[in-house]
C-alpha cells in the first residue's frame, strides 16, 4: 500500500490503545496495539514515526488518508495523544476510531459502537475527557474477565492470555482490521451489522 507524505489533510485517526514497553507487549490491555500493528503489517508500513506522544504513520486505508497511532503515554493518559493529533489535523471526533480491550465481552468477541460511555475503561475515560465528547467510533475486543473480578482485574488486564485464548484473539485482530476498514468505507452501522 502507499506511503503518504506527512502534512496535508488526514481524514481519520485510527488509535490502538495499549501500554508501551516489552513488559506489556502481549498482555490483554494491549489488544489495540496488537490490532494496529497487524493493520500496519498488512499495509507493509511500520508505526515508527514519533509525534503526538505516539508511535504512528500515515497510510491509505479504506480509501482514506489515515493516521494510525499507538499512544506512548500509558493507557490512562491516552487522551493526551489522541487530542494532540486530532487538534493538529482538525479531525472531528466521529473520525477518531479507537480500538481497545473490553473485559465485559467474551474472549475474541468484537463489538463496534459509534459512541458510548467509558464502561470503566481508563483509556477511553481519558479520551472522552480530552475530546470533550463520547461520540467517537470504537471497536472493542473481548478479553473475558477473571472469575473473582474486583481487585484481580488489574492483574488480569496486564497478564498474557493463554495459548488457547491467543489463537482466538489473532483471528479477532484480523476481524478488527476488517471492521475498521468497514467503518471508514461504509460507516458504523454496516460494521455493526457485519461484526457485532
Amino acid at each position: 500500500m502507499i506511503f503518504e507524505k506527512s502534512g496535508g489533510a488526514v481524514d481519520w485517526l485510527i488509535v490502538g490503545l495499549g501500554n508501551p514497553g516489552q513488559k506489556y507487549e502481549h498482555t490483554r490491555h494491549n489488544m489495540g496495539f496488537l490490532t494496529v500493528d497487524l493493520l500496519a503489517e498488512q499495509l507493509n508500513v511500520k508505526l515508527n514515526k514519533v509525534k503526538f506522544k505516539s508511535a504512528y504513520n500515515i497510510v491509505r486505508f479504506g480509501g482514506q488518508k489515515c493516521l494510525v497511532m499507538k499512544p506512548q503515554t500509558y493507557m490512562n493518559l491516552s487522551g493526551e495523544a489522541v487530542h494532540e493529533a486530532a487538534q493538529f489535523y482538525k479531525i472531528p471526533a466521529d473520525h477518531v476510531l479507537v480500538i481497545y480491550d473490553d473485559v465485559s465481552l467474551p474472549v475474541g468477541k468484537l463489538r463496534v459502537r459509534p459512541t458510548g460511555s467509558a464502561g470503566g475503561h481508563n483509556g477511553i475515560k481519558n479520551i472522552i475527557a480530552h475530546l470533550g465528547t463520547q461520540d467517537f467510533p470504537r471497536i472493542k475486543i473481548g478479553t473475558g474477565a477473571p472469575a473473582g473480578g474486583g481487585a484481580e482485574m488489574i492483574d488480569w488486564v496486564i497478564s498474557v492470555p493463554s495459548q488457547a485464548e491467543r489463537k482466538i484473539l489473532v483471528e479477532s485482530f484480523e476481524n478488527a482490521v476488517k471492521a475498521a476498514e468497514d467503518i471508514i468505507e461504509n460507516g458504523c452501522q454496516k460494521a455493526m451489522n457485519d461484526y457485532n
